[in-house]
């Protein structure tokens, strides 16, 4: 057993108490005991309670099979390392650096593949990092400075001056992009999401938002996203990748949205307007 509990003073001591505080918030999260977190682990839960009173210092080896087993983000792993004074273990790699020219390209051959069909690739902040030309189509109107850089998907969609207007069904939508970036901030201790949840969460619902027969509708798979695009109802179905294991921060917080039709309306549309 590994990680063994050491009493440590001064900078040490300092160091785990802010590691063990954060390491005692994932914990409690994720609804785990000290014991059931220790089993996991391959320690005791005397070690982990020493760890989060700062009784201990915990080894990096351990911090990091705690952040696994708790299912801590990469880049949250990163930031326990540094409160119990140990160097990232994870790299944060520019998406433009020549290191992840390879994964761009597959991401861009995927969004093209997915034509006509739209589909985009955000960050953990919800920004566009690339987009295919069937959510060109869906941009068509909106406000130009909801296009300048960067720009941000869910002010895209949610902002009165964006897509918004358009969507059939908005309050059945909005309340499910809400619930997702809720589930986002439960899950990572991100500011930046925050305030973008409580911009969104302002804008005021337009006029149009939700025709009548729209009010009590029952989806037998999955909730559509319904939008109007020159003068007809689109319907889709929307899917969300990310990547297995990253080993990278960058890469851990990038997600592929893909748009699948969900009639056979929709996509015969699509194909009249982007054939192949």
């Amino acid at each position: 057993m590994t990680g063994t509990a050491t009493t440590d003073t001064g900078t040490g001591t300092a160091a785990a108490t802010g590691a063990g505080a954060l390491l005692r918030g994932w914990r409690e999260r994720r609804g785990m005991s000290q014991l059931q977190l220790a089993l996991a682990a391959d320690s005791s839960a005397r070690h982990i309670s020493f760890i989060e009173t700062g009784r201990s210092r915990p080894g990096q080896d351990l911090l990091l099979r705690l952040s696994e087993h708790l299912d801590v983000p990469v880049r949250e792993r990163n930031s326990l390392l540094l409160a119990a004074g140990y160097a990232p273990h994870y790299a944060e790699t520019p998406l433009d650096d020549p290191a992840l020219d390879a994964l761009r390209e597959g991401m861009e051959r995927l969004l093209a593949a997915h034509e006509p069909y739209p589909a985009l690739i955000v960050d953990g902040g919800y920004r566009v990092l690339a987009a295919n030309r069937g959510i060109g189509l869906l941009l068509d109107g909106i406000d130009p400075e909801l296009l300048t850089q960067p720009m941000n998907a869910m002010r895209l969609t949610l902002h009165p001056r964006g897509i918004a207007p358009k969507i059939r069904n908005l309050r059945q939508w909005r309340a499910h992009l809400l619930e997702q970036m809720e589930r986002q901030i439960a899950l990572v201790r991100s500011e930046t999401v925050r305030a973008l949840f409580e911009e969104v969460r302002a804008y005021p619902l337009p006029d149009t938002a939700d025709e009548p027969q729209d009010a009590h509708e029952v989806f037998p798979f999955a909730l559509p996203l319904r939008i109007e695009h020159g003068g007809q109802v689109l319907s889709f179905l929307s899917t969300i990748a990310t990547f297995n294991t990253p080993t990278d921060v960058t890469v851990s917080e990038l997600a592929m949205e893909t748009f699948l039709p969900a009639d056979p309306e929709t996509a015969t549309y699509l194909h009249s307007l982007m054939p192949r």
